[in-house]
């Protein structure tokens, strides 16, 4: 079994552009995260020991990409965000695809409003530009290698 980003395929669409997100796009070595705001369920214990299963409906989330510094894809997202910030009726349009081509995982984000305004750091290596989107909805199919 073996792993290379090179096989990661991304893509942003909404209001204002399509974006590539994936391999060749000066990811930094942080990549591109895909987290769920919520447990997928819970559990309840009653006073005398039986319990219950709840299942969460909530498929909410954020996705963090982390890109160079130098990266042109950062100028094509700040405009994305300005240009969808002037307007309610184009926020939260935007959809994210990410995709490993080897191993089959595929993740659709829908319903995806940018986070904050990335932090802007000057320092010693260039670091980072970490944009933060805020997904209402995610499906991910893991694939198998």
């Amino acid at each position: 079994m073996s792993y290379s980003f090179a096989d990661v395929t991304g893509t942003l669409v909404g209001p204002g552009g399509v974006v590539d997100l994936g391999h060749g796009s000066a990811v930094g070595e942080e990549g591109i995260k895909i987290s769920m705001a919520a447990e997928g369920g819970s559990m309840t214990i009653g006073v005398d020991g039986c319990g219950m299963h709840n299942l969460n409906a909530d498929k909410s989330g954020t996705v963090t990409i982390e890109l160079l510094k130098t990266s042109p894809v950062n100028a094509k997202l700040q405009a994305m965000m300005n240009m969808q910030s002037q307007n309610a009726s184009l926020w939260g349009k935007n959809i994210i695809s990410i995709t490993n081509t080897v191993s089959g995982d595929k993740t659709i984000c829908s319903s995806c409003a940018f986070g904050k305004k990335p932090d802007v750091v000057y320092k010693k290596d260039g670091g980072v530009v970490s944009w933060t989107f805020n997904a209402l909805s995610i499906d991910t199919i893991l694939g198998t290698y």
